[in-house]
């Protein structure tokens, strides 16, 4: 059995985010992850202004920079009618005027390397939480399996599910979700970067068009891929055939027929089921749920890795200096819901209209798609797209971290908690 002051159930970026900042501020915490690395090609790639002003307020971002990886300072996409632009970054206020396209793992590596440096932080790769402890009411921290079928606990004082939308310890703790539903799937897949093919024909990062949507994201020798389908719709593809999905997506890729044909089956598709839900309520006591845990969000802007992230900061924040006096109280866990609560509403808020009034009809009709007044209007009036911008790199309240000493050198970091 291990003891620690705050046990974090998932090694995802509100996980990792949050053991890095607790150890930082010199709080014993250990985060199991289930998977022996970090390696996922389904995971977003997406790392906003946002997150990066918070990567810099702890002297990371350049170093994080530093990885491979892909800037973007305007996101637009393709109909049927031209190329238009949805959000422009070098709009944006400060050093960060741009989207950064870093592969999932290599962020997660990157902040589990930097986690190892304080003496209080643990990552146990490869070990699963099975089960919640509760003790008279209270969560005491919880049982895990590791890959080689070896079983132990980890009690203890505030326990913090980062498990993802299919949460085990939400479902333990008698959580309920407020689900909105979601008119899409998509398939995740990769294509090579070839040297006879041209790359896509396409401007911007997506091309629209009657019942497609396809979005590409440059990972330096080939494409990662997303490709929108109605929801369920992934069976009729598969009832058609590998070949006939080939020829569906040499429509909108005409110059990568070599880089198609590296789809060989169904197999080197992965398919991810899109949910908009959120908790009403994220803790018991002794337990708080962040992250996809608490609000899975749609891939609409990108968004789900930086909401994560946020939740990760406030909790930080509003809860590290609560183990200098026994840990966090119920009344502690649920200020961190109030701070993330309205962030989290309007961002579903927003993804869930552009589901319904629009993506929802692109999928279903069978007619070219023309340019949606709203995207003509931002042609015109460019101030517009730095609007979005705003709205999809920052988003609403984000968090920031106040300046503190690292207790890497010795000294307290106090100002996490103010």
């Amino acid at each position: 059995m291990t003891e620690t002051s705050c046990c974090i159930a998932g090694g995802g970026p509100a996980g990792m985010m949050l053991g890095f900042l607790l150890a930082r501020r010199g709080v014993d915490v250990v985060v199991l992850e289930k998977h022996a690395d970090f390696f996922r090609d389904f995971r977003g790639d997406t790392v906003h202004p946002s997150t990066l002003r918070i990567l810099d307020d702890v002297g990371l971002a350049d170093a994080f920079l530093a990885l491979p990886h892909q800037e973007a300072t305007k996101v637009g996409v393709t109909t049927d009618q031209g190329t238009y632009v949805l959000a422009d970054f070098a709009r944006l206020p400060g050093r960060f005027r741009f989207l950064a396209f870093v592969p999932q793992w290599d962020f997660l590596d990157f902040l589990a390397g930097e986690a190892r440096r304080y003496p209080t932080f643990q990552l146990r790769m490869g070990t699963e939480v099975v089960g919640l402890i509760r003790e008279d009411g209270v969560a005491r921290g919880v049982r895990y399996r590791t890959v080689d079928g070896a079983e132990g606990e980890v009690r203890a004082r505030l326990t913090v599910a980062t498990d993802g939308r299919n949460s085990r310890l939400r479902g333990e703790a008698g959580l309920r979700l407020r689900e909105f539903g979601a008119p899409m799937d998509v398939l995740w897949f990769r294509l090579p970067k070839l040297a006879g093919d041209a790359g896509p024909s396409f401007g911007g990062l997506g091309r629209l068009t009657r019942g497609r949507l396809l979005l590409l994201i440059d990972r330096g020798d080939y494409w990662q891929t997303a490709y929108l389908v109605p929801k369920g719709g992934f069976a009729r593809l598969q009832a058609a055939g590998m070949s006939a999905f080939r020829a569906d997506l040499a429509k909108l890729l005409p110059a990568m027929e070599g880089a198609l044909n590296s789809l060989e089956g169904w197999q080197d598709v992965s398919v991810l089921s899109v949910r908009v839900d959120r908790l009403r309520r994220w803790h018991r006591p002794g337990l708080l749920l962040i992250g996809d845990a608490a609000h899975a969000m749609s891939p609409i802007g990108g968004v789900g890795i930086n909401l994560a992230v946020q939740d990760a900061v406030a909790a930080a924040r509003l809860l590290g200096g609560t183990f200098r006096t026994g840990g966090p109280t119920p009344s502690d866990l649920a200020r961190v819901r109030r701070r993330r609560l309205l962030p989290t509403v309007l961002t579903q808020g927003l993804q869930r209209q552009i589901q319904q009034r629009f993506l929802a009809r692109v999928l279903t009709g069978d007619r070219p798609v023309g340019t949606p007044r709203l995207l003509r209007l931002f042609q015109l009036l460019p101030v517009l797209q730095g609007f979005a911008a705003r709205v999809i790199g920052l988003g609403v309240r984000p968090e920031r971290i106040p300046s503190a000493p690292s207790v890497r050198t010795g000294e307290d970091v106090s100002g996490l908690g103010r």
